[in-house]
């Protein structure tokens, strides 16, 4: 008997793992499945690339919007209720966006599927704090940012993979579906934040754990150190396309392959930030190293326009990129779990905050030059966040 409660345990488990590591790669494959189709979406709407680009930032502020509303709710009534209306609202608006016929349509079904698949992203960093604490926590995040960090790079890889046969109509489709399956897993999901354990004032109250957590000041440091960490990110994936495909004269099929070896040094960073004993300690090396790199990068933008010198350095900054994903989320959540709900909402929000604000900045002037300079500004920010949470004396991570 004991054994089958331990062979379920075990099944649950590694249930659990895949259930995360899908939710936290919801919102990336939202606002970045399509990306090998915004030249031709330009195109096929009629318009301008920074309006097809707008399309990427309004799924980013329904993203940031989303958890900041999901999170804390879910403290109050649970993980799993807020979690299937999240994914109901993603599934309709996904169906509408199918049958856009204007850019302007498109972009606000854009706005509201984030919104829908925002519910996801905030349930995978609360669930996971709900069960874990301290280096165990650190050790599933590592997992789950990972997976966070590969995401937004494989999801245009696979994008670019079907765009040609299925068209952008084709990829919507398969975020329908996978909406659908997620939400039927959902079902198999058993709820992580018991009755008793649940926020128990009025809705009022439960928007104040947002002032509550702002107070902590180094949790202010982790989260917004964290957010720069995206601005590097969305730089590098809002600009990618149009730099390999457009400046360089490469296909979609090379850009997707350009995108999973890149995704490849995001997944060994985020694997080995375990190595470091504090989570501060791998934050520090993260930024210090994309600073470092970055300004090489913005010098072979200005200088020498190669497409190899710009590949290489790029995958360089995400491997130490990867890095920041699961020391920044550990640390923020750590801190926050005397509201995970809202802890997440914040932490996830500002990591599209910061992405929606740097989109659209990368198509002003010389893109690979623009998106370089974001970039290496973002570093520098983040390098300053990560020197200020390094010297905290009383850090336990």
């Amino acid at each position: 008997m004991e054994s089958s409660e331990n062979s379920f345990g075990k099944r649950y488990f590694i249930f659990l793992m895949v259930f995360l590591g899908a939710l936290s790669a919801f919102g990336p494959f939202i606002t970045d499945f399509y990306l090998p189709t915004l030249p031709s979406m330009a195109t096929i709407f009629h318009t301008t690339p920074s309006m097809v680009q707008l399309g990427l930032t309004a799924s980013m502020l329904g993203l940031a919007i989303g958890q900041l509303f999901f999170g804390p709710i879910s403290d109050k009534y649970g993980r799993r209720p807020v979690l299937a209306v999240s994914l109901i609202i993603f599934a309709i608006s996904t169906l509408a966006s199918i049958y856009s016929h204007n850019i302007e349509f498109f972009n606000v079904c854009r706005f509201l599927q984030g919104l829908g698949g925002a519910g996801g992203i905030v349930m995978s960093r609360s669930v996971a704090t709900d069960c874990y604490s301290g280096r165990e926590l650190a050790k599933i995040l590592a997992i789950v940012g990972a997976i966070n960090g590969v995401a937004p790079v494989a999801a245009p890889v696979i994008g670019g993979l079907v765009a040609k046969s299925i068209g952008w109509k084709g990829i919507f489709v398969i975020l329908l579906i996978i909406g659908v399956v997620l939400f039927l897993m959902c079902g198999l999901f058993r709820e992580s934040l018991p009755k008793e354990k649940r926020f128990k004032g009025n809705l009022w109250r439960v928007a104040g754990s947002f002032v509550r957590l702002l107070h902590l000041p180094y949790f202010c440091v982790y989260v917004v150190m964290y957010g720069f960490s995206f601005g590097v990110l969305f730089s590098y994936i809002s600009s990618a396309s149009f730099i390999v495909q457009d400046h360089f004269g490469y296909s979609e099929l090379f850009f997707s392959l350009v995108f999973a070896t890149n995704a490849i040094g995001i997944a060994v960073g985020s694997g080995l930030t375990l190595k470091f004993r504090k989570m501060t300690t791998a934050a520090l090396f993260s930024a210090a190293g994309m600073t470092i790199v970055g300004i090489g990068l913005l010098l072979s933008a200005l200088f020498a326009d190669s497409f190899w010198l710009y590949e290489g350095l790029t995958f360089v900054i995400l491997f130490f990129l990867g890095f920041m994903f699961p020391a920044g989320t550990t640390l923020a959540m750590d801190e926050g779990r005397s509201a995970i709900g809202a802890a997440s909402a914040i932490c996830g929000a500002i990591g599209f905050v910061f992405g929606g604000a740097v989109s659209p900045l990368v198509g002003l002037g010389d893109l690979i030059v623009t998106s370089s300079a974001i970039i290496l500004a973002s570093s520098v920010l983040a390098l300053g966040f990560a020197i200020v949470a390094y010297r905290r004396k009383t850090d336990k991570n």
